[in-house]
């Protein structure tokens, strides 16, 4: 991968966070559909960040999985590995009947939080 690669992440990335927000503002829609988006939105943040510093990018969507790739570049992920604990089970979860609840606004607001912080956490590693 080109290394302004990482760009098109943070784009795909970003459209997910505009996705979310319309859902919290309104609380229209699903909240589990806030839910997977934070995880999504997390993926690609992570996944930008390794192809920022040259990482060959694997096909996965464990965010824990991604973190411990990301420890040797950024030995400080470790401050958000509750966050990624969190939205980790949003991928399947949210997408297979039976696999979890229907989640609520509140656990919705808390995906779009954790997403939020994981998003600024990763752009102060490409911006200083």
């Amino acid at each position: 991968m080109r290394k302004s690669e990482y760009q098109e992440w943070f784009r795909k990335a970003d459209q997910d966070e505009i996705s979310m927000k319309a859902l919290v503002a309104k609380k229209q829609g699903h909240p589990n559909t806030v839910c997977f988006l934070g995880q999504q939105m997390s993926e690609k943040y992570l996944k930008g960040l390794l192809v920022f510093h040259g990482e060959d990018l694997l096909k996965i969507h464990d965010l824990l999985k991604l973190e411990t790739l990301l420890l040797k570049l950024a030995p400080d992920i470790e401050k958000l590995h509750k966050y990624l604990v969190f939205l980790n089970g949003f991928y399947t979860g949210t997408r297979y009947p039976g696999d979890c609840p229907d989640f609520d606004w509140k656990v919705a607001q808390d995906a779009f939080d954790k997403a939020e912080k994981i998003k600024l956490f990763v752009l102060s590693k490409i911006h200083g």
